[in-house]
């Protein structure tokens, strides 16, 4: 799957993490969508292991 360099960059915040959905049939700079910001590791961690959709891709980003 490819996700361009400026898209990751886009949704990498300053301090904390990011919770990103990638929807693969989006073209490409547009994939990645914003899920939920956290201030800590372990919350966006958690956030991920509680997401229902398992057809949903999902990664985090920090700084």
């Amino acid at each position: 799957m490819d996700i361009s360099a400026e898209e990751k960059k886009s949704f990498t915040p300053d301090s904390g993490f990011n919770l990103v959905g990638i929807d693969p049939f989006a073209s490409i700079g547009s994939r990645l969508y914003i899920i939920e910001h956290y201030d800590m590791y372990q919350d966006a961690l958690d956030a991920k292991k509680s997401r229902k959709n398992p057809d949903e891709y999902l990664i985090l980003y920090n700084e």
